[in-house]
C-alpha cells in the first residue's frame, strides 16, 4: 500500500496473535467478511455499532453469532497511529479474512485496496443473509446475482472447513428425517442437539484446519448444515465436491480466486463511502 506500507503487516501480526490465543477466531473473521460483502457490498456495515435512531446489521439474528470485532478494533487502532486517515475498515476486514485462511493452512492470495466505508447499515438489509435452509439451486441463483458461478458457491462453501454451527441452524434436518445425512451422523448431530439450540458441532473433522475434509464430509453424508449437503445432492454441483474432495490444491486455487472476487463485491468509492476513524461509528 502506497499511502501506508506497513498496513498489510500490521494486519498479518494482529490476525496472527489473535489467532495464537483462539484458533477458532479464524473462522470468525472469514464469516464476518462473507456478512459484510453479501449485504451492501464489502464496505465494513457489518462492524458499525447500533445507535439509538437506527438498528445495524450487526444486530440481525442472523449476525448475532459473528465474532473477532475486537481483532479488527485492535488493528484499526494500531493502523490510525502509524498513518491516520488512510486505511479503511473495509480493506483491515478484507485483509484480515485473507491472513486468517492463510493462517489456518489455506492459500495465500493478494486482493486489491482501496475499499470506502459505508456509510449505511440497516437490519432490514440483511434479509438477504442466505438461510442455511437454501438448496442448491437456491444458492446458485443466490450467488449468480452477485456474479459468482455455480464453481465459486462450492469453492467458497468449503470456507466451512473451518469452524462450527449452532443446533438451531441444523435441528430441522433431524426432525424431518432429512434422507441426505448418514444415519449415524444423524446420531451425532442429536446428540450435539441434546445441550440446546447453541450446542455447537464442527462443521468438518478438522475444525481448525483449512483443509479438504469438508468436501469428504459431504461425500459420505455427514455435511453439517443443509445447504452444505445440497452442494453434493445436486447433479449441478456434484462432481465440483467430489473434485475437490479428491484434489485440496484444486480447491485451494478456485477458493482463493472466488474470494478475490467476494472481497472486490460492490466496493464503494470515495463518494459513497470514508475512511472511518474507529470502525464502530462514523465519523
Amino acid at each position: 500500500m502506497k499511502s501506508c506500507p506497513n498496513a498489510e503487516q500490521i494486519v498479518k501480526n494482529s490476525v496472527s496473535t489473535a489467532l495464537q490465543a483462539d484458533p477458532t477466531l479464524a473462522a470468525g473473521l472469514i464469516r464476518m467478511l462473507f456478512h459484510d460483502c453479501f449485504i451492501e457490498g464489502c464496505d465494513a456495515s457489518i462492524l458499525l455499532d447500533s445507535t439509538n435512531d437506527n438498528t445495524a446489521e450487526k444486530d440481525s439474528p442472523g449476525n448475532l453469532s459473528l465474532r473477532g470485532y475486537e481483532i479488527i478494533d485492535d488493528t484499526k487502532q494500531e493502523i490510525e497511529n502509524t498513518c491516520p486517515g488512510v486505511v479503511s475498515c473495509a480493506d483491515i476486514l478484507a485483509m484480515a479474512a485473507r491472513d486468517a485462511v492463510f493462517w489456518a493452512g489455506g492459500p495465500f492470495y493478494q486482493i486489491p485496496k482501496g475499499r470506502f466505508d459505508g456509510k449505511r447499515s440497516k437490519i432490514e438489509d440483511t434479509k438477504n443473509l442466505l438461510p442455511p435452509s437454501f438448496n442448491a439451486s437456491q444458492l446458485i441463483q443466490a450467488f449468480g446475482q452477485r456474479g459468482f458461478s455455480p464453481k465459486d458457491v462450492v469453492a467458497l462453501s468449503g470456507a466451512h472447513t473451518l469452524g462450527v454451527a449452532r443446533c438451531s441452524s441444523f435441528k430441522a434436518r433431524l426432525i424431518t428425517l432429512d434422507s441426505s445425512v448418514d444415519s449415524s451422523f444423524a446420531n451425532t448431530l442429536s446428540k450435539t442437539c441434546s445441550a440446546g439450540d447453541n450446542a455447537e458441532q464442527p462443521l468438518d473433522a478438522t475444525r481448525n484446519d483449512f483443509d479438504n475434509a469438508y468436501f469428504n464430509a459431504l461425500q459420505m453424508k455427514s455435511g453439517v448444515l443443509f445447504s452444505d449437503q445440497a452442494l453434493f445432492n445436486s447433479p449441478v454441483t456434484r462432481n465440483l465436491v467430489n473434485g475437490y474432495a479428491l484434489n485440496q490444491t484444486k480447491f485451494f486455487f478456485d477458493f482463493q480466486k472466488a474470494m478475490r472476487k467476494m472481497s472486490k463485491l460492490n466496493v464503494k468509492n470515495s463518494s459513497q463511502g470514508e475512511v472511518r476513524k474507529h470502525c464502530r461509528c462514523l465519523n
